[in-house]
């Protein structure tokens, strides 16, 4: 174990580190990700994140039809669809596992880490490069059909990629929340010790990340014939359940130890 493991105070607090203030009813900027800054600093407005999840699924599939009928690509509702269902997923399973968080007693260090860093927004733009350097430059190098052309035909509308484009960069996004989450957890169940209720409930909070890799598997049907696609996606949902694994594993046995 390392040297830097704290112990568990009565409270459920991990001790060892910067005393943590109890919860507090409404969070903070610099306690939260980017994401949950921007729906909280609407000016004058203040919506539950149930309505800014259905707004932003509501506006989403109304473009996506909209452009559908009015550019009759019809064939590319269904890919568009669940990519709009995996953002809408992914936004809820990400203000849920903030608040949940937040609800524990987290060492002030873990806290800052997670959501002060916006790592999770770099990480959002690798994958988001990566995406669109395989769709325009790799994809069509590799292909006869390549996947915008079969959407979108050989002239694509540029309202149409522009949704497009703006759909896959939520989605990406919340794949970066995922890992930076992913590999914060590990570094929080390893470093310190909880007592078993605030350790099992840690443990619910890393599934919530699994489960939103999980739901991006809605993805591999309309990419079958993409293997690079395909495969990434695969491989992305086996690193996120090993890494929820570990997080997991590691807070057990922390509870075993003498």
């Amino acid at each position: 174990m390392s040297d830097g493991s704290t112990a568990q105070s009565g409270d459920g607090t991990a001790t060892g580190g910067t005393p943590r203030e109890p919860p507090r009813d409404r969070e903070e900027f610099g306690e939260t990700w980017v994401y949950e800054s921007i729906v909280g600093a609407l000016p004058g407005i203040e919506i539950s994140e149930r309505a800014a999840v259905t707004i932003q699924l509501l506006g989403f599939e109304a473009a996506l039809l909209l452009l559908a009928w009015y550019y009759d690509l019809w064939s590319a509702v269904p890919a568009g669809t669940a990519a709009v269902a995996v953002a809408a997923v992914g936004s809820a399973l990400m203000l849920r596992l903030g608040a949940s968080i937040r609800r524990l007693p987290t060492p002030d260090d873990y806290q800052r880490l997670l959501f002060g860093s916006s790592i999770e927004v770099v990480l959002g733009v690798l994958a988001f490069i990566a995406v669109v350097t395989h769709l325009f430059v790799v994809d069509p190098a590799r292909s006869a059909d390549p996947l915008v052309t079969s959407l979108f035909g050989e002239e694509p509308p540029v309202l149409a990629v522009y949704l497009m484009l703006l759909i896959l960069w939520d989605v990406a996004y919340r794949i970066g929340t995922g890992w930076w989450a992913g590999v914060v957890a590990i570094w929080r169940a390893y470093v310190y010790e909880f007592d078993r209720e605030t350790s099992w409930a840690f443990a619910r909070a890393d599934l919530l990340n699994l489960w939103f890799a999980v739901a991006q598997l809605l993805l591999v049907p309309f990419v079958l014939d993409r293997p690079v696609l395909s495969a990434v996606i695969v491989a992305h949902v086996f690193a996120v359940t090993l890494a929820t694994s570990l997080s997991v594993g590691l807070s057990i046995r922390r509870q075993n130890d003498p």
